[in-house]
């Protein structure tokens, strides 16, 4: 017989709501944190964080991969552009496109959260495939930039071995070094033990699966969709909004995303639990 702190679906859409607010407030907490770290550069190439990894991978792992994937490429965009003052329009939706694609597919991989070799897998699946979808979308973009300049010789395979470069030290750093060796360690430690917080089952090998040939077209839609927010966003700057708060207040700015994503976050935990309280004696009534 169930606990009655749980619901006989893995979860509801109340549930739902929340692990993507969680994760939209974990994720962006996390992107906040990379700003504080310097970058570092060698000629044309830039080397740094771009996101942690391993919170994505952590979160799509144990909760619906659909939203949890879906929250954390929100979450970036809210809390590390947005609140920043340094959203540069409708093309930072290709941004957020390919890393839902990404994190989503890594957590419809991943069937056994306690299995590190399954967790290494998805998460070097999932990122290396959001890495290169925007390597692929930024070559795209660049080609139709220069389709007509035809005295520019060699200029786009240069691009393309930039953005090939680009791509796998990101994927290293991001995708592996920051990515699945914390989740390795991380995940098989947290499974059942944080999604009861939410009031949610722990996952099982088929909670969420997906028909591949459905996953394929779902991506392939979606990518397109990225592609044109990207070409529309080089060409158009709609919506794009900079006031850049970190160059007017300074790099202490971060601090108030950081308070803001984690005050979201402990808003998310204490509604659960308060739920979870209410759910018993809801039952001790009927």
């Amino acid at each position: 017989m169930e606990t009655a702190a749980y619901n006989r679906k893995p979860q509801n859409q109340s549930q739902n709501l929340m692990v993507f607010v969680l994760s939209m407030a974990l994720f962006g907490l996390a992107d906040l944190v990379t700003e504080m770290i310097p970058d570092v550069e060698i000629g044309p190439i830039e080397i740094g964080i771009p996101y942690f990894g391993f919170v994505g991978l952590i979160l799509v792992a144990l909760f619906n991969p659909l939203y949890a994937a879906l929250g954390a490429a929100v979450g970036e965009v809210i809390f590390g552009d947005l609140l920043m003052g340094d959203f540069g329009g409708i093309g930072e939706l290709e941004g957020v496109l390919t890393l839902f694609i990404g994190l989503y597919i890594a957590g419809l991989l991943v069937n056994n959260s306690k299995n590190r070799l399954n967790i290494a897998i998805a998460g070097m699946i999932g990122i290396g495939i959001e890495q290169l979808l925007g390597g692929v979308a930024d070559v795209i973009k660049v080609s139709v930039g220069v389709s007509e300049l035809e005295a520019v010789e060699g200029l786009p395979q240069s691009i393309v071995l930039l953005e090939l470069v680009e791509n796998v030290n990101e994927w290293i750093i991001s995708g592996i070094i920051v990515g699945i060796l914390p989740a390795m360690f991380m995940l098989p430690r947290l499974h059942g033990k944080l999604e009861p917080l939410l009031g949610i089952k722990p996952r099982t090998n088929s909670s969420y699966r997906a028909a591949a040939g459905s996953l394929l077209a779902l991506s392939a839609g979606i990518f397109i969709i990225a592609v044109l927010f990207g070409v529309l966003g080089e060409s158009l700057e709609l919506g794009a909004w900079e006031p850049d708060f970190i160059d007017q207040y300074g790099g202490g700015f971060v601090w108030v995303g950081i308070g803001i994503a984690a005050l979201v976050a402990i808003a998310v935990m204490l509604i659960a639990f308060s739920s979870r309280k209410s759910i018993p004696r809801q039952a001790e009534k009927l």
